[in-house]
């Protein structure tokens, strides 16, 4: 198969095709660009095709790579930092430990793309497919991600340091471990997702979606959960010390063993929840938040949750 796909522009566009000199040579001009030389010349590679090409550890940094197709691509190892990839197709593509950091992702698809341990830091991120992609142990820090899905995706070790998230997808997810400290996560849905042991630090998840996702073990201390929904959650375990939990719904979830100590439960919604053995919670506490006669209360005695009743403290 060819290295390039060099066609015609397309009837009634503009886009600008890249002069036939073959890969190699617009690599080498671009390289001379990146050193500020005087024959250097950014690669523009706008519309072409590289469909199962093995171009491993290519240099591509901050080149122009809009409504590219690298389907079953091996651009694994390769240097996209701060390229841009406007509706570029890279689905099915390996990109295994590929820099990304500060590349424009807009509209681009990476559908069941394989991108283990690649670095996506500052890259704006929107309107773009990550459905079923191999994502374990990328990073996302100081990432803006805006509109994004990332259903079914494998996000296991993922870290998400400072990122922006806005109406994004991560239903069905695996973000076991995941790392989302001190994120801003806003109108998004976790339903679903596999959120063992993840750590949830200082971030602010403001009117998100966790309906039946697994946090187990996971990590909200000092984050701020207002109006979030953890309906039917398994909480089990989890640390919500000092959290603001304001109009955070736990109805159905299981928050079995998990620690309170200094959150905020003004109007949380802990109907039908279990919090047998829950920890550091306090009269004052289950008093703000609303509670019925299907709640289990940190005793093991049902609701709700009655002043002075000492059903606070955890059975021992």
């Amino acid at each position: 198969m060819a290295l390039l796909n060099w066609s015609d522009s397309q009837p009634g566009t503009n886009v600008a095709r890249a002069a036939p000199l073959g890969l190699a040579r617009v690599l080498e001009l671009h390289e001379a660009w990146l050193g500020e030389q005087a024959n250097g010349v950014r690669a523009n590679l706008r519309g072409q095709v590289f469909n199962d090409c093995k171009l491993r550890q290519l240099n591509l940094r901050k080149a122009v790579l809009d409504f590219t197709s690298w389907l079953d691509a091996d651009l694994s190892g390769a240097d996209l930092s701060g390229a841009r990839l406007e509706q570029a197709d890279l689905r099915r593509a390996m990109l295994l430990r590929a820099d990304l950091t500060a590349a424009e992702l807009i509209g681009s698809l990476f559908d069941f793309a394989w991108l283990t341990g690649a670095n996506l830091s500052e890259a704006p991120v929107r309107n773009s497919l990550f459905r079923k992609a191999g994502l374990a142990e990328t990073r996302w820090a100081e990432a803006p991600i805006d509109q994004t899905d990332f259903s079914g995706a494998v996000l296991k070790d993922a870290g998400f340091h400072h990122a922006r998230i806005t109406e994004s997808v991560f239903s069905g997810a695996d973000m076991e471990n995941t790392v989302l400290y001190h994120a801003r996560i806003q109108f998004s849905r976790f339903t679903g997702t596999v959120l063992i042991s993840a750590n949830f630090g200082m971030a602010h998840l403001l009117t998100c979606d966790f309906t039946r996702a697994d946090a187990s073990n996971a990590r909200f201390h000092k984050a701020d959960l207002t109006r979030s929904a953890f309906d039917s959650a398994d909480l089990r375990g989890c640390d919500f010390r000092e959290a603001k939990l304001s109009g955070t719904v736990f109805s159905g979830a299981c928050l079995s063993g998990s620690r309170f100590g200094g959150a905020n439960l003004w109007t949380a919604d802990l109907r039908n929840a279990d919090l047998r053995g829950a920890r550091e919670l306090t009269g004052e506490q289950l008093m703000q938040a609303r509670t019925d006669n299907r709640t289990v209360l940190p005793d093991g005695r049902p609701g709700p949750y009655i002043k002075n009743s000492g059903a606070e403290r955890p059975f021992r």
